[in-house]
């Protein structure tokens, strides 16, 4: 969603994913995360009632009396989760979770908050889940900080239902020559604090500095719009992201005229739904509820929606990352 039990975590293999272009249409609206919004639009209102939906026997009855699940979300990362024009939360995420709704029988309220924060949440229990393009990974399964290898805390448990990779993005016609990471030596990286692409960065970094090279500065942001204003603005080369949110960025910023992706993808790895470690019933009722959506074809339809075919999975499995 790693070295800081937040969103995707260190690297240690290269591997190109071909997650598809983003095929979205509309401009970006950037929203700022912590403000705990809530959306009450995704979910099972609409479609299967608690007692004729499908799989509704198989949550917690806690949250079956609730009827309610608290999604976990940094709402600023188009198109997996975002606010349209009206200020509704829209995207990969909330679509999939409306349709789980329907075969739980429940509705899924998503609360906006920092990403580095997710976990916690869950630890604490002001959400029953998080789902925020979170990766999949062992140090967030067994609760371990990347950085130092220490345990900081219980972990969590993950539902898989998306594949992508890390992207590299640089301001359009202003390259300085990167291609691949190896290239970042001597430049200036912007980056939403505690990703995936934040814990490559730290690791490109300490290449550099190993190979007595000129070193890549990182610059840590809140948010992955704030790591693309400082690039905007000069004050960095490079952002990375997840191959889908780069992808959105560089078609709808400034009418794609601000962006461009350089080199290919690397770090193919599985999203994954955070469930806290112990709460079995809700974990495998939400892996049963993504299967539904894989069988029945809903699945389908919504990634085809947002335009990344290529990221979609046959298996909703639990704990597939490494």
């Amino acid at each position: 969603m790693t070295a800081s039990t937040t969103r995707r975590t260190t690297a240690a293999r290269s591997r190109i994913a071909a997650v598809g272009a983003i095929a979205v249409a509309g401009a970006l609206l950037l929203t700022g995360c912590g403000d705990q919004t809530e959306n009450k639009d995704s979910g099972g209102e609409d479609g299967a009632s608690k007692s004729t939906a499908p799989l509704a026997d198989k949550l917690p009855q806690a949250i079956r009396d609730k009827g309610v699940i608290k999604v976990g979300s940094d709402i600023a990362y188009a198109p997996v989760e975002f606010k349209d024009d009206s200020g509704k939360v829209v995207g990969i995420d909330p679509d999939l979770a409306e349709a789980m709704g329907k075969q739980l029988g429940v509705k899924f309220e998503f609360q906006n908050a920092t990403f580095d924060t997710l976990i916690g949440g869950l630890a604490s229990k002001r959400y029953d889940i998080a789902m925020s393009a979170m990766t999949d990974t062992k140090d967030r399964q067994e609760g371990i900080d990347g950085d130092t290898g220490k345990k900081v805390g219980a972990g969590v448990d993950f539902v898989d239902y998306f594949t992508a990779g890390v992207s590299l993005y640089t301001n359009k016609g202003d390259t300085k020559g990167i291609k691949t990471w190896d290239d970042l030596c001597g430049k200036t990286m912007a980056v939403q604090r505690n990703t995936f692409s934040h814990d490559l960065a730290k690791d490109q970094a300490k290449k550099c500095t190993d190979a007595g090279k000129k070193p890549l500065k990182v610059e840590e942001f809140d948010t992955n719009p704030e790591a693309e204003t400082r690039m905007r603005s000069k004050g960095a080369d490079v952002v990375s992201a997840d191959f889908p949110i780069a992808a959105y960025s560089v078609k709808n910023s400034g009418g794609g005229k601000y962006f461009e992706i350089v080199g290919d993808q690397v770090e193919a790895g599985p999203y994954g739904i955070a469930v806290a470690k112990g709460n079995n019933e809700l974990r495998d009722a939400l892996q049963a509820a993504v299967q539904a959506l894989i069988d029945n074809g809903e699945y389908k339809k919504i990634i085809e929606k947002w335009g990344v075919e290529d990221g979609a999975i046959t298996e909703a499995k639990i704990n597939g990352g490494s």
